[in-house]
Formats: structure tokens, C-alpha cells, sequence
């Protein structure tokens, strides 16, 4: 009988945690990532770290990603592999990576999930438009919220 109250407590602290996922909104001093591809990582850090990590009410962490290319050659696994890990993670509401082949194969895994993907040439200009969109979201859904402003 304890294993049922256990798991629906389980479940409740998670869905608080998260704070980005389903209809109740994320909650002041929620924790969201951003998740960067590589060459992406160092101008989004720098502008989260401009910021203080917070866009609002609203703590951001940056998630780096593994390298996708090597040598000039694209490893779609990487690329799968990246897309699955922001997929996977209930906090993550933007996926951040260069113009460029990977897009067109991690786009249809990031839609599946309802997670923003921003296409940009600099990181920092990249983690300062989710920013924006986060702090000026008053939706009740943040992923969809920040998907929607920055489409």
C-alpha cells in the first residue's frame, strides 16, 4: 500500500520540478534548460552568464552538447543522440545549433517533443532571444510559450 503514495508523491515533485511541461505553468524560481550545440556553447554561456542564469523568475542552465561534426563530415548519430537527450529531459524547452545538415535531421525530433529549435550562427544571439522569450512568456505552458515566440 506505502508504493502508491510513494509513486503519486513522486510524480507531483517532479511535475513541480520540472516546471515546463503540461498546463500548470512554471512556477517562480523554476529551474529550465536550454540545450546548446557545440560550437554554439561558449557565446550562449557567456550571454546566461550576463544574465546571472535567470530569465525572469526563471532559473536557465545552458546544457552543452557533443560535437556533430568531425572532420567535415556529419555523425548523424551524434546528431540523433543530442536531439533525444533535450527530448528526454522534461525541464528542456529550446534546442540551440548552427545552420547547417543537422538541422533537417534532428528538427522532426525536437517537433515530436514541442521543443523550440533556434538555428543561429551565434550562441549568444541564440540564448538571448529564449531568454527574452522566457521572461515575456505569460502562458501557462513555458515550452510551448517560448516555441511559439521564437517560430
Amino acid at each position: 500500500m506505502l508504493r502508491v503514495p510513494a509513486i503519486v508523491i513522486a510524480c507531483t515533485l517532479a511535475t513541480a520540478i520540472a516546471g515546463c511541461g503540461g498546463s500548470d505553468g512554471v512556477s517562480s524560481g523554476a529551474t529550465v534548460s536550454v540545450y546548446v550545440g557545440a560550437p554554439l556553447c561558449p557565446g550562449a554561456r557567456r550571454e546566461l552568464a550576463r544574465e546571472r542564469g535567470r530569465a525572469g523568475d526563471v532559473h536557465v542552465r545552458a546544457v552543452c552538447l557533443a560535437q556533430a561534426e568531425h572532420a567535415g563530415r556529419l555523425a548523424l548519430a551524434t546528431v540523433g543522440a543530442n536531439a533525444r537527450r533535450a527530448t528526454e529531459d522534461s525541464t528542456a524547452i529550446a534546442f540551440l545549433q548552427p545552420p547547417g545538415p543537422a538541422v533537417r535531421f534532428s528538427q522532426p525530433i525536437l517537433e515530436s517533443a514541442g521543443i523550440a529549435s533556434v538555428k543561429a550562427s551565434s550562441g549568444a544571439v541564440a540564448m538571448g532571444r529564449v531568454l527574452h522569450a522566457i521572461a515575456e512568456s505569460d502562458s501557462t505552458s513555458l515550452r510551448d510559450a517560448v516555441r511559439e515566440a521564437l517560430e
